[in-house]
């Protein structure tokens, strides 16, 4: 049976504020996107592809300005690195970006349920939420290729809406939205615009799947990894409002386009009736299993965003 088309909802905002000249810009990069990148990778297979990227990033890293965030984050996370330490990891990390985008376009052959690319942990938690009578909030950060996780959940199948972040290129965000479908991920629903559709999938026993592991400047100051860093209180609400399980995903990279996903165990948010100390409460608890996850493989983790103000940096010295 064919697949039904995929759902695609976009910010307007962009499109909007755009100018002719944008626009004209967006068509140019689409072409680029499809002539430099997306097929000569597709053309290289999903191992080749991946070892290829992986190989080219690691070595022009050291020429991009966003290796000097990479290098401030590891030094104010882990002080007590050498220098030689936090460069090797810092090295890995975008070593993993690389390879990320390189398997990109190849994301419907990694079968997390078929064939050896993906070996799923936990997934009889996922069975429980799929066979519950409510839904379950769903955390993840950008660990390795987060892309698989969300696959690991709708391919169980787990009925989730997955919300991700709208490219400000409509024409590669569509073609990005097309090959989610493809592997599976049917509903995605970009922030900014997903509050209502995630409370309505909640409000309906469905799932939702989110990130939490970036910078929201309208969040709370939660201690990561000993410093702190504003942090989205989203997740949390929606767990205490809809009194739902929430579950952590964890993505590690195993090989060329191989992954170990993990479903953790759920866990209810611990509700006293003062929803704001509730709230920080749960946040803190997602906040400190995710930075558990990056210690244990920090070679995986998105170092390249800015996670914690500069005035941690100057704060720490690393900057």
């Amino acid at each position: 049976m064919a697949k039904a088309a995929p759902q695609y909802i976009r910010p307007k905002d962009i499109d909007n504020r755009s100018t002719f000249g944008q626009r004209l810009m967006w068509r140019v990069e689409a072409l680029a996107w499809d002539v430099i990148y997306w097929a000569p990778m597709k053309a290289l297979g999903p191992d080749r592809a991946s070892n290829f990227l992986g190989w080219l990033m690691k070595r022009i890293a050291p020429l991009l300005s966003q290796n000097k965030t990479v290098k401030r984050n590891l030094a104010l996370a882990f002080p007590k690195l050498t220098e030689d330490e936090r460069e090797r990891i810092a090295l890995a990390s975008w070593e993993s970006v690389g390879r990320t985008a390189g398997e990109l376009p190849h994301l419907p052959k990694i079968d997390p349920y078929a064939g050896d690319r993906v070996e799923v942990i936990g997934a009889e938690h996922l069975d429980a939420i799929e066979n519950s009578e409510q839904g379950a909030v769903f955390v993840s950060g950008h660990f390795a290729n987060w892309e698989v996780m969300a696959a690991v959940i709708c391919n169980r199948p787990v009925d989730c809406l997955i919300t991700y972040r709208a490219l400000n290129n409509p024409h590669i965000d569509r073609k990005l939205n097309q090959v989610r479908h493809d592997y599976g991920i049917g509903v995605l629903t970009p922030k900014g615009l997903g509050t209502r559709e995630v409370m309505r999938a909640l409000g309906k026993n469905r799932s939702v799947g989110l990130m939490n592991d970036q910078k929201f400047n309208q969040g709370l100051a939660i201690p990561f990894f000993g410093h702190e860093a504003m942090t989205a209180p989203g997740p949390s609400r929606l767990a205490l409002k809809y009194n739902v399980p929430i579950v952590l995903m964890t993505t590690r990279r195993t090989g060329p386009a191989r992954f170990a996903v993990t479903a953790h165990e759920p866990f209810m948010p611990n509700q006293t009736g003062d929803v704001e100390t509730d709230v920080r409460a749960c946040v803190e608890h997602i906040t400190s299993l995710i930075e558990a996850e990056v210690r244990a493989n920090p070679e995986q983790w998105f170092w390249q965003h800015r996670r914690w103000p500069k005035e941690a940096w100057r704060h720490a010295g690393v900057m």
